[in-house]
């Protein structure tokens, strides 16, 4: 086997640490990944909502250019600008999510790996890569060999 066709040592499991730590620590890096989804689709409702209400307050400039004045009253004032949830708005909603949830989250997955294997990420998905790679192969090498930080 190539002595450069190997992991970088930020890859390896450090000395004495077994299957089921990696493992863990692999179930453990899921979970974040699938909160960092939920965080992007609580972005994606923070901005969509409020393209909606932009969009919502052209519809009432409309219906008020349009003689309708009554119900472009009642759409200023009972929707344009409202909150989400009580006293909300998505701006709010995100912050909270990033401030408590969010932070505790990524600050207890770092705590994880830096108490069990030095900070190293991605163990699991490293020890799975060199299990499924075909060693010696084309488009299966261990890292890049392009003089970025993962090349050897």
């Amino acid at each position: 086997m190539d002595e450069q066709d190997v992991p970088i040592a930020e890859h390896r499991r450090p000395a004495g640490v077994d299957d089921a730590t990696v493992e863990a620590l692999g179930k453990l890096s899921e979970a974040l990944e699938v909160i960092e989804d939920a965080r992007g689709h609580l972005y994606a409702f923070h901005r969509l909502t409020g393209s909606g209400d932009l969009a919502l307050g052209d519809a009432v400039d409309l219906f008020r250019a349009a003689g309708h004045g009554e119900l472009a009253d009642r759409l200023q004032d009972e929707l344009v600008g409202r909150n989400v949830i009580q006293g909300r708005w998505t701006f709010q909603i995100v912050e909270e999510y990033d401030d408590d949830y969010y932070a505790t989250f990524k600050r207890l997955e770092a705590a994880a790996r830096d108490d069990l294997v030095g900070g190293r990420r991605h163990l699991f998905e490293a020890e799975m890569k060199e299990d499924r790679r075909t060693h010696g192969r084309a488009h299966h090498e261990a890292v890049p060999h392009d003089g970025s930080e993962q090349a050897p």
